[in-house]
């Protein structure tokens, strides 16, 4: 059953699975509307390891990030709706510009983006340096959150007042 965890907590649990042999991965992002790409990326993460740690931004993160707009969805149901996630074990959230400093805690043993971020990914060093695996998974053709809202957006926008009445 996926649990979140504050940041303590989940070093804590870190070294716990760590001395029972367990092949930690970590990936992170907004995930602020889930869809197709995502799960299949957290799919794939998680058949890399026993246990797979998602680090989601902050709402203030995302805003610094995306802008002003985003969220689509607070960080309260983004943990919610990630706790559903089969694939996902562990969750937490991170403030930072990057979750370097939570990788550099958390050490994972496999550390996951999407291809999208292969120029860079935030903790690499840290992930390297102790041994560990860093991977740039492909991504889902056809998924992108940023495209997706420009489409709604324009959808909404040209369609008729009436269609956007509610009955």
């Amino acid at each position: 059953m996926p649990r979140f965890y504050q940041r303590p907590e989940l070093v804590a649990r870190r070294r716990q699975w760590k001395d029972d042999n367990q092949r930690v991965v970590f990936t992170n992002g907004c995930y602020d509307i889930l869809h197709p790409g995502h799960i299949r990326l957290l799919e794939r993460a998680r058949s890399l390891g026993d246990i797979l740690i998602l680090g989601l931004n902050t709402d203030a993160s995302v805003q610094r990030m995306k802008g002003p707009s985003r969220p689509f969805f607070n960080e309260q149901q983004r943990i919610r709706l990630a706790l559903q996630l089969e694939a996902v074990d562990a969750i937490t959230l991170f403030d930072e510009a990057t979750p370097r400093e939570l990788i550099a805690a958390v050490l994972p043993d496999v550390l996951v983006k999407g291809a999208d971020w292969s120029h860079f990914i935030a903790g690499r060093e840290e992930v390297e340096e102790a041994g560990g695996q860093v991977l740039a998974l492909p991504l889902e053709p056809g998924y992108s959150t940023t495209d997706m809202a420009a489409t709604i957006l324009e959808r909404y926008q040209s369609a008729p007042e009436a269609q956007l009445q509610q009955p």
